[in-house]
This record gives structure tokens, C-alpha cells and sequence, in this order.
């Protein structure tokens, strides 16, 4: 009797290899004990923006005026309301994907990668950066906090929209926050790290989120293609919608 095929079966090559990989590093390497959930792995780094911003700011505020700058301090407030939001969100929505336990050099690795995410904010704050702006800094300022805070809102409702949604009726999202592009959840978190980013303007944060944006996002969004493609709506929802931005991709 021939099977049925497989979420994995249905992805292309490079995403199953590329998902056995993150797989292994988020929660296999070295083997051995599995002390921590990934989940609290995630919310310390959240959880840590507003003091880890808030110490870098008075460790450079002496050694040069980025420090307490405009930029400075407007990226403390966007980043670390940012983390607040993320552990809201996951005290009172917890997303399935992040409660599975780490190994020890798992949860390291996680800890590191995530420090990644804090570069823009150190360039900022140490005055490594000269952000020179291809716009008058207040309305670049204006253009990065409305990206980031548009981006907090649509990642937000779109994770309350699924886990609602699945508790109460199993199978494929296609209204509400899902209804004109398949991975909201994506979008909104690349917008507000983008806007991170943008503030920053140096290659660096760039380089960061290229990584995970090529990497580990697009890896999910594929399997999770896979994965819907196994409901009978899927073709449908699928000719009618966008990928990650409506009308562009």
C-alpha cells in the first residue's frame, strides 16, 4: 500500500536540508541533556533589550554624544517595547514551534544567534555608525518607527489569529490577517527588524538579517507551504493570494 506524502516529501530539496539543519542546531547539537525550552532561550533575549540598551547607553554616554542621542534613544524604546510585546504575545499566545527542549550547546548557539539581533543597536549607541541617512534624520526616524511599529501590529495579530483560530477550528487560515498573504507572521517580524536596521544603516544588521531572513525564515515559510498544500483548499487559497507582500511578491 503506497503512503501518503509527507510535508518533507512535498518541500523542495534545499528546504528539507536546510530545515534538518536548523533543526539540529536549534535543538540537537552536541547531544546530551535538554535542560531548556528554545521558547525561554528567545524571551531572556526579548526580555533583555530594554536593559541591555539602556546599560550600553550609560556605559557610552561619556565616551561619545551617539550615545544619548536621538537615535539612541529612539532605538531603545523601539526595540525594547518590542521585546515587551514578543513576551505579551508569548505569555498569552505561546507559539508550538518554540516549546520543544534544546541541548545545552543548542541553547548557547540560540543565545549567541540571537545577540546577533542587538548589533544594530550597539553601532548606534557606541557611535560606530554614521548614519548618514539618504533622508533628513527626523523623517527617517518617522519612516522606522512606523515601519516598526506597523510590523508589530500585523506580526501580533496574525500569531493571535492562528493560535485562536487552531484551537478552535483545526486547518487552513485563509481570512482575516491571512487573507491576502500567506505568511503574515513573516512579514511583520522582517519589518520590524528592518526597521532596526534602517535606523542603524551599516552593513552589519544587513548581514544579520540576511542570515536569518535566507536561512531560517524562508526555510519555514516553504515547509509550511508543504505542509498546507495537504488541505483541498490549498490550490484555491493559494491562486488567490501573495506569498509575503501583496501585489509585489
Amino acid at each position: 500500500m503506497s503512503r501518503s506524502p509527507t510535508t518533507m516529501d512535498v518541500a523542495p530539496a534545499w528546504a528539507r536540508t536546510l530545515q534538518r539543519f536548523n533543526q539540529w542546531t536549534m535543538f540537537d547539537l552536541g547531544g546530551g541533556p535538554r535542560p531548556f525550552k528554545l521558547a525561554w532561550i528567545i524571551n531572556l533575549q526579548k526580555a533583555g533589550s530594554f536593559p541591555f540598551f539602556g546599560l550600553l547607553i550609560w556605559f557610552y554616554a561619556d565616551a561619545t554624544p551617539a550615545a544619548t542621542s536621538t537615535a539612541a534613544w529612539l532605538y531603545l524604546a523601539l526595540h525594547g517595547s518590542y521585546g515587551l510585546n514578543w513576551l505579551l504575545k508569548d505569555l498569552l499566545f505561546p507559539d508550538a514551534k518554540w516549546q520543544g527542549r534544546a541541548t545545552i550547546a543548542s541553547s548557547m548557539l540560540g543565545a549567541i544567534g540571537l545577540a546577533g539581533y542587538w548589533l544594530a543597536g550597539w553601532l548606534i549607541i557606541s557611535g560606530r555608525t554614521s548614519m548618514d541617512y539618504p533622508l533628513p534624520a527626523p523623517a527617517w526616524y518617522a519612516l522606522c518607527v512606523s515601519l516598526c511599529v506597523l510590523g508589530c501590529v500585523i506580526m501580533t495579530a496574525a500569531d493571535v489569529q492562528k493560535y485562536c483560530t487552531l484551537k478552535l477550528r483545526p486547518g487552513l487560515i485563509t481570512d482575516g490577517m491571512f487573507g491576502w498573504i500567506r505568511h503574515p507572521n513573516y512579514l511583520g517580524e522582517m519589518m520590524v527588524y528592518g526597521a532596526f536596521a534602517l535606523l542603524a544603516w551599516h552593513w552589519i544588521p544587513a548581514l544579520v538579517l540576511a542570515w536569518f531572513w535566507g536561512v531560517l525564515f524562508s526555510t519555514n515559510m516553504v515547509i509550511k507551504e508543504a505542509s498546507m498544500s495537504r488541505h483541498p483548499e490549498w490550490a484555491a487559497y493559494r491562486r488567490r493570494t501573495w506569498w509575503l507582500l501583496p501585489g509585489i511578491l
